[in-house]
């Protein structure tokens, strides 16, 4: 399907001409710096996703010239093509309220009503509430994108009043929901996108202050809470590019390294552990921390004595077989390098490690 795109070079817009394309819809893109003229655009088009609009002006006059004329203008393009060409708005909940900015966008929500009871093309007009994800420019009307800027930067945000809360929607939420009009039949005229996610200020800023943290302290964010996942990538995405990275803390010694990786309070610890050629690690036992080994360099062997017995029981490991070996509670166990280089291991432990109260006690296998 070839989809006009207006507003294309937008936050919205990007996003959504990326997964238009991905589905292998032809993307016909409108913005200020197209050279293309509209009235073209729209004879080529069979949907319009009306994303263009002013929010930020500097004349007050600009709302109604760049919300409401524009939508105007395109829909009298629309008319013309004697076709019946579905369109999208993107409005916005300040639809509600009678501030310049929301009266200007009811204005195009009306004329869009208008264009579909004249011609019976299908509408849909999207309220939306405050969207947040990767590319939402910061330090213009996004506060999550300010706030995801400012703090990966070690820069200061502003917060007046850490209990006010404000309804937040995710990029990728909004964009499929507009894809999905697509195959829609009928007409819809006020629409929300969910899930929504209510949060004050005060949360917000706690939580991705505890994302740029987490470099240090290695934990995860609560991926089973939506917005928490969510927000974790939309602030990766504003991380400067010179600081994708981060070093590690290793415990070295003559016997290879030990290094943590990641950890969560619900999900454990997984940590790399690299052992020269003839070490022997481990020699211990758990009565409730369980543990998964995986061998992705070199050769050894994992071997297991069950408490008060006398049997051992030996896994061969090696890169060349990926292979969990799972480390049951009440087994005292241990790994040997048994190659000619260095052997690494994944480990995942299903608690972090606590040195007041570690739960392991040495014992040779």
């Amino acid at each position: 399907m070839k989809v006009l795109v207006t507003g294309a070079n937008g936050f919205i817009g990007k996003n959504l001409c990326l997964h238009l394309l991905e589905q292998e819809h032809e993307v016909l893109k409108y913005d200020l710096d197209t050279q293309v003229p509209l009235s073209e655009l729209v004879e080529a088009c069979d949907f319009v996703m009306h994303l263009a609009g002013v929010n930020r002006p500097q004349k007050e006059e600009e709302f109604t010239s760049g919300n409401a004329d524009l939508t105007k203008e395109l829909l009298t393009l629309l008319k013309e093509s004697n076709r019946k060409i579905p369109i999208l708005l993107s409005s916005s909940i300040q639809a509600e309220r009678d501030n310049p900015y929301g009266i200007s966008k009811r204005q195009a929500e009306e004329y869009v009503k208008e264009y579909g009871r004249e011609t019976g093309a299908p509408i849909y007009i999207y309220r939306l509430e405050n969207a947040f994800g990767k590319w939402c420019k910061p330090n213009y009307n996004s506060v999550i994108a300010t706030f995801c800027h400012n703090i990966a930067r070690d820069l200061p945000i502003e917060i007046h009043d850490e209990n006010t809360e404000i309804t937040f929607v995710y990029i990728d939420d909004i964009v499929k929901e507009f894809i999905s009009c697509l195959t829609k039949e009928g007409s819809f005229e006020i629409l929300h996108v969910t899930p929504t996610y209510k949060v004050s200020l005060g949360t917000l800023a706690s939580l991705l202050k505890s994302f740029k943290e987490s470099r240090n302290t290695l934990e995860l964010p609560y991926l089973e809470d939506g917005f928490e996942k969510k927000l974790y990538s939309t602030y990766l995405s504003y991380l400067p590019e010179d600081q994708f990275s981060y070093p590690l803390n290793s415990h070295v010694d003559m016997r290879g390294s030990f290094t943590e990786f990641i950890r969560s309070k619900d999900r454990g610890q997984v940590s790399v552990n690299i052992q020269h050629p003839g070490i022997i690690k481990g020699n211990h036992y758990h009565h409730t921390k369980n543990e998964k080994f995986l061998v992705v360099a070199g050769q050894g062997i994992i071997r297991f004595r069950k408490l008060g017995e006398e049997t051992i029981i030996e896994y061969p490991v090696s890169c060349e077989k990926l292979e969990v070996i799972d480390i049951p509670v009440g087994y005292t166990h241990d790994i040997i390098n048994t190659g000619a280089t260095d052997m690494v291991t994944i480990m995942w432990a299903n608690e972090e490690f606590d040195a007041e109260n570690p739960d392991t006690y040495y014992e040779e296998v």
